[in-house]
């Protein structure tokens, strides 16, 4: 990590600062539960617009059409033209938007 000071004692650092957000990831062939990290005061949405190949997701579940987990991973890498929606999964569980 490099850590770098400028006249006024500001610092620059090239280390991002990422949340972990819990989602829902619909690939065009699998559900997959886990964090998405995105970009300190940003948007889910913003981090999904990145021009990078792959999203990375951590604590990563594959699900079946059942529900029941397929695979597990600490660590995966999706190919962001292979996402087809993304539900943030704190809004899901509150039930935010439902009647």
């Amino acid at each position: 990590m490099t850590l770098e000071f400028d006249d006024k004692g500001k610092f620059f650092t090239t280390v991002i600062s990422k949340a972990p957000v819990p989602a829902l990831v619909q690939t065009t062939t699998h559900l997959i539960r886990g964090l998405v990290h995105i970009r300190r005061d940003e948007r889910l949405k913003d981090e999904l617009d990145r021009d990078e190949l792959f999203l990375a997701i951590t604590d990563a579940s594959v699900l079946g059409a059942d529900g029941q987990v397929l695979h597990h991973a600490s660590f995966m890498a999706v190919r962001r033209a292979q996402i087809v929606w993304v539900i943030p999964d704190d809004e899901r569980e509150s039930g935010e938007g439902e009647k």
